[in-house]
């Protein structure tokens, strides 16, 4: 029978060292696991890799400095197009960035979750991807076509977030919404993975709420599972919730300004998860005074 794997946003990111390589699921201002991201950032922990397919939980990391190399197809807000301090670190050369496309990304990751060094693919050959990542390399098939296509190298996680709709205690985890993203693949290209959800269940019921085929992530491939309702936010976690558009609007235009981004963080991110969610709680209040 399964362990308990029940832990902490705390316990978690206790497990995590400098300088690791952290991957993070979701995708742009969708579905990310941003109350462990907030966790992060209450540590020490710095000097990381972090291989996302960017959004706000880029937009963090790189404002508290703690990236040194960044490994994405892009960093975006989906709605607002350009994560602005993601923009912002880029233009004062504030970490590596190492560039892929989404086809080469995706790629990357399932080599890892196989375990392989490398995987062909064409995608990328006839664009500027090789140019801005002169670390690319190509291979030729040894077969009778002789096609020339790109290696890419395995993108090996030393841990992984993803949040996902709903979880057991043992690690099986099921989104609910309209795309699972790539958050299977996480988990198997990690050495340690680690579920945040909405809602913790018992196993039965998540054959309850969706077909099997929603059963996304296997316990086979979780370290720990973190109950953390909202947990996505500001990003959406469809159904439980949309993206907090208003919310987003402000933190973007915080970013721009330092003195407002001061503000920002001294109003949100100076506390816990729970001060946190309580603040957006007075955020929403207040507008609608």
């Amino acid at each position: 029978m399964s362990r308990d794997k029940a832990m902490t946003a705390a316990e978690v990111v206790g497990r995590l060292r400098t300088g690791m390589t952290l991957g993070i699921g979701g995708w742009g201002s969708r579905r990310k696991p941003m109350a462990l991201v907030r966790a992060l950032l209450r540590s020490d922990v710095t000097d990381l890799t972090v291989v996302s397919y960017g959004g706000p939980d880029v937009g963090l990391l790189a404002a508290a400095g703690r990236i040194r190399t960044l490994v994405a197809p892009f960093a975006t807000l989906d709605s607002i197009a350009l994560e602005p301090h993601f923009t912002a670190a880029r233009q004062r050369a504030a970490f590596e960035l190492v560039e892929l496309d989404e086809a080469m990304f995706m790629w990357g990751l399932t080599a890892a979750a196989q375990r392989l060094p490398f995987l062909p693919v064409r995608a990328g050959l006839g664009s500027d991807v090789p140019r801005v990542n002169p670390r690319l390399r190509t291979v030729t098939s040894p077969y009778e076509d002789g096609e020339e296509l790109v290696a890419v190298p395995a993108l090996r996680l030393d841990a992984a977030f993803v949040h996902l709709n709903r979880a057991d205690l043992h690690g099986n985890a099921q989104y609910l919404g309209p795309d699972p993203y790539f958050d299977d693949l996480f988990c198997q290209a990690a050495d340690t993975a680690y579920v945040s959800c909405e809602r913790i269940v018992d196993t039965a019921d998540l054959l309850k709420a969706a077909g099997p085929q929603t059963l996304l992530v296997k316990r086979a491939f979780v370290t720990g599972v973190v109950q953390s309702p909202n947990g996505a936010h500001f990003t959406s976690c469809v159904p439980d919730h949309d993206r907090d558009e208003e919310f987003q609007r402000a933190y973007a235009r915080a970013a721009r300004d330092p003195e407002a981004w001061r503000a920002f963080t001294e109003r949100f991110l100076s506390g816990d998860e729970e001060a946190y969610q309580a603040a957006v709680t007075a955020f929403h209040e207040e507008r609608q005074r």
